[in-house]
C-alpha cells in the first residue's frame, strides 16, 4: 500500500479540523437546519445518517440501522470504522467529543478524512447534539466499546471504555429538544422516503428502518445492488415504460464521478432528479445542464443520421425529455452549492464532464439498441408535433389577448391593486359560490375566478389538448406568467393563488385536479409558496347572539361542550358547500385576512409528489385502488 493510500485510509484525531464554536445553534436553530417544524426535526436524523453514508462512500460501511425507539428517540447504528477516540492535537480532548461539541468539526472539512462527503450543511453531529436534550454516543473501535454522553450540546459524561468489542462502528441515540421543535413526533413515512433515496444512491448499502413505538411497530429494509437502475425502476413503478432496458452508465475521472440511469414512459411529464454527493440538488445546476444538453444533442444527431427529421427541423429540449424518468448523480471533492436553498451545484467543470460522458454513452446505447432507439425517437417526434400544436394554441391565446387589449377572462372579477405582492386570486368552484365570493371580497386586493365543474386532468393530456380547455386558458390568462418552459414568475399578477372548494369529496377532487395542473405546468408556483387552499368552516353554531364557526369535528365537539354549559338552545348549521353561505359569512370565515385559515401548498420531496400525482391521476387503476385501501382509514365520511 502506498503512503498516499495509507493516508487516505487513516481516520484519526489529526484529521478532525476545528473551524468555529457551537454557541449560536440553540439561539438560531433555523440557520442550521432550515426550520424548527417537522422538516427540521427529521433533518436531525439525516445529518447522523449522512455521517454513516460518508463511511460507506469511503468504502468502510455496509450496514446502517435507524430505529425510532418507544420514547420517540432515534438510534443510528453503522458498521463503519467508528469515530476517532484519540485526543485531538489542538484541543487535547477526545476527537469524538470535538465532533459533537464544536461546530464544523469533522473529517469532511480538512480533506483528509473523506474524499467525497455528503451532509447538507456539513454541520452534522454537533448541531444534532445542540438541539437534543440528551445524546449518547457509543463507539466500537480498537477492540473496545467506548461511551460518551451529552446534554443540550454539552458533555455530561466524559468518554470512557465500558466494555470490549470485536467489531467496529458507531451507535448514536438522541432525544430531540421540545424547547426547540414545534413537535417532536417522528413520522415513519417521511424517514422512509429519504432513507430509501439514500439506499438507491449508495449502491450496495443496506439501510434498515424500524419503528418500535406502541401501535406503530414496523420494519423495512432498503438494499439495492442495482443502485440508480433500481431507483428509475421504482420511479416508473406506476407508469408504462416504452422500452424495457434502463439506460445506465457510470464514469470516473480524477476527482469526478457521474452515474446516470434513465428510461422513457408513455407519460407527458418529465421527472429528472439530480444529486451531488447524495444531496438532492432540487434547483439543478451545472451537472443537470450538462445532462440536458447531451440529451438534446444526441437525439438530434441520431434522428438526422437516420433521416427521421426533415431538413431544417430539430427536436427541442422539451421534446426529448417528454415522459423521461432519470436520475443524475455526481460525486466530487469540492462541491460548490448556490441558490436560495443551497441546492444548486455551481462547479463549472461538471457541465462539460457530465455532457461529454452522457453523450458518448447514450449514442452507443442508441446504436446498440435500434428497436429501443426507434421507440424513444417516435415519442420525441410525437412530442415535437404536439409542441407545435401547443405553440399555435398559445399564440392564439396571446393573439386574442392582444386584440382584446390585454383583456382578462370575462368571468374574472379582478382587483384594482396593481402590486402583485398585495394581490390574491380565489379560484372558486361553481357560479353560486363565485357570486358570493365576488360580493363578499375586498375589491381592492382580492380577485375571483369562478370555475365551471371539474377541470381537465392534465396527467392524461398533452399540452396542446390542455390549451383547448376553457377553464385552463382562463387561469393561464389571469395569472399572466405563462406555462411550462415559458413560465416567468416575475409576470405573476397575484402572489396568493387560493383554491376555494367545498369541504366534500367533489371539492377535494377539484382541488387535486388544480394542484396536478400547477405541479406539472407551473411548478415554480408551488415551489415559491404562491399556492394556498382555503379552509371553509364545516359548522355554524348559534346560541342567542353568540355565533361560532368551527372547521373540524374535533373543534365542533369542543364548542358544543362549552355551549352546553350555558344551557341555551344551540342552532347548528352544517355547511355542505360554499354556496350555502351568504357573502357576509363567506367573507368572515374564509376570505377575511384577519380571521381566515389557509394551508400553504409546498413540495418537499419531488419523488413523493410525482408518485402521488401519478397514482391518483394516472391511467393505472391497481395503484390507485391500493392507495385507497391503505388510506381509507384516515378518511372522514359524511354520510
Amino acid at each position: 500500500m502506498s503512503t498516499s493510500e495509507k493516508k487516505n485510509n487513516q481516520y484519526d484525531a489529526a484529521q478532525i479540523q476545528v473551524l468555529e464554536g457551537l454557541e449560536a445553534v440553540r439561539k438560531r436553530p433555523g440557520m442550521y437546519i432550515g426550520t424548527t417544524g417537522p422538516r427540521g426535526l427529521h433533518h436531525l436524523v439525516y445529518e447522523i445518517v449522512d455521517n454513516s453514508i460518508d463511511e460507506a462512500l469511503a468504502g468502510f460501511c455496509k450496514k446502517i440501522d435507524v430505529t425510532i425507539n418507544e420514547d420517540n428517540s432515534i438510534t443510528v447504528i453503522d458498521d463503519g470504522r467508528g469515530m476517532p477516540v484519540d485526543a485531538h492535537p489542538k484541543l487535547k480532548i477526545p476527537a469524538v467529543e470535538v465532533i459533537h461539541t464544536v461546530l464544523h468539526a469533522g473529517g469532511k472539512f480538512g480533506g483528509g478524512g473523506y474524499k467525497v462527503s455528503g451532509g447538507l450543511h456539513g454541520v452534522g453531529a454537533s448541531v444534532v447534539n445542540a438541539l437534543s436534550t440528551r445524546m449518547i454516543v457509543e463507539i466500537e473501535r480498537n477492540g473496545n466499546l467506548y461511551k460518551i454522553e451529552f446534554e443540550r450540546g454539552k458533555t455530561s459524561k466524559p468518554l470512557e471504555i465500558v466494555g470490549e468489542s470485536k467489531h467496529t462502528g458507531s451507535i448514536t441515540t438522541f432525544w430531540p429538544d421540545p424547547e426547540i421543535f414545534e413537535e417532536t413526533e417522528y413520522d415513519f413515512e417521511t424517514l422512509q422516503h429519504r432513507l430509501r433515496e439514500m439506499a438507491f444512491l449508495t449502491k450496495g448499502i443496506k439501510i434498515t428502518l424500524e419503528d418500535k413505538r406502541p401501535g406503530q411497530k414496523k420494519k423495512e429494509v432498503y438494499h439495492y445492488e442495482g443502485g440508480l437502475r433500481e431507483f428509475v425502476k421504482y420511479l416508473n413503478n406506476n407508469k408504462d415504460a416504452i422500452h424495457p432496458d434502463i439506460f445506465y452508465f457510470e464514469f470516473m475521472e480524477k476527482d469526478h464521478e457521474v452515474e446516470v440511469a434513465m428510461q422513457y414512459t408513455d407519460r407527458y411529464n418529465e421527472l429528472i432528479l439530480s444529486y451531488a454527493n447524495n444531496i438532492n440538488t432540487i434547483e439543478g445546476g451545472t451537472h443537470m445542464a450538462g445532462f440536458k444538453s447531451a440529451l438534446t444533442r444526441v437525439f438530434n444527431d441520431y434522428a438526422k443520421k437516420n433521416n427521421l427529421l426533415k431538413d431544417g427541423d430539430s427536436l427541442s429540449g422539451e421534446d426529448v425529455r417528454e415522459g423521461l424518468s432519470a436520475v443524475v448523480s455526481v460525486k466530487l471533492t469540492q462541491p460548490q452549492f448556490e441558490g436560495q436553498t443551497k441546492a444548486k451545484l455551481g462547479n463549472s467543470e461538471m457541465r462539460g464532464f457530465v455532457e461529454t460522458s452522457t453523450a458518448e454513452n447514450l449514442m452507443a446505447f442508441l446504436e446498440e439498441h435500434p428497436q429501443e432507439a426507434a421507440a424513444i425517437l417516435n415519442k420525441c417526434l410525437s412530442a415535437s408535433r404536439a409542441r407545435e400544436a401547443a405553440r399555435k394554441a398559445r399564440a392564439l391565446v396571446r393573439r386574442q389577448t392582444a386584440l382584446q387589449g390585454l383583456s382578462l377572462p370575462g368571468k374574472l372579477a379582478d382587483c384594482s391593486e396593481k402590486d402583485p405582492s398585495l394581490s390574491e386570486i380565489f379560484l372558486v368552484e361553481g357560479d353560486s359560490a363565485g357570486g358570493s365570493a365576488k360580493q363578499g371580497r375586498d375589491r381592492k386586493r382580492q380577485a375571483v375566478l369562478p370555475l365551471r365543474g371539474k377541470i381537465l386532468n392534465v396527467e392524461k393530456a398533452r399540452q396542446d389538448k390542455m390549451l383547448n380547455s376553457e377553464e385552463i386558458k382562463n387561469m393561464i390568462t389571469a395569472f399572466g406568467c405563462g406555462i411550462g418552459d415559458e413560465f416567468d414568475v416575475s409576470k405573476l399578477r397575484y402572489h396568493k393563488i387560493i383554491i376555494m372548494t367545498d369541504a366534500d369529496v367533489d371539492g377535494a377532487h377539484i382541488r387535486t385536479l388544480l394542484l396536478t395542473f400547477f405541479y406539472r405546468y407551473m411548478t415554480p408556483l408551488i415551489e415559491g409558496g404562491y399556492v394556498y387552499a382555503a379552509q371553509p368552516p364545516l359548522f355554524q353554531d348559534k346560541q342567542g347572539k353568540n355565533v361560532v364557526y368551527t372547521y373540524s369535528d374535533k373543534e365542533q365537539d369542543k364548542v358544543l361542550a362549552e355551549m352546553a354549559e350555558n344551557n341555551g338552545k344551540v342552532e347548528i348549521q352544517r355547511y355542505k358547500g360554499l354556496g350555502e353561505m351568504d357573502f357576509n359569512q363567506l367573507w368572515e370565515t374564509t376570505m377575511d385576512y384577519h380571521h381566515r385559515t389557509m394551508v400553504q401548498i409546498t413540495v418537499e420531496d419531488a419523488t413523493a409528489a410525482d408518485e402521488i400525482f401519478t397514482t391518483l391521476m394516472g391511467d393505472k387503476v391497481p395503484p390507485r385502488k391500493k392507495f385507497i385501501e391503505e388510506n381509507a382509514k384516515y378518511a372522514t365520511l359524511d354520510i
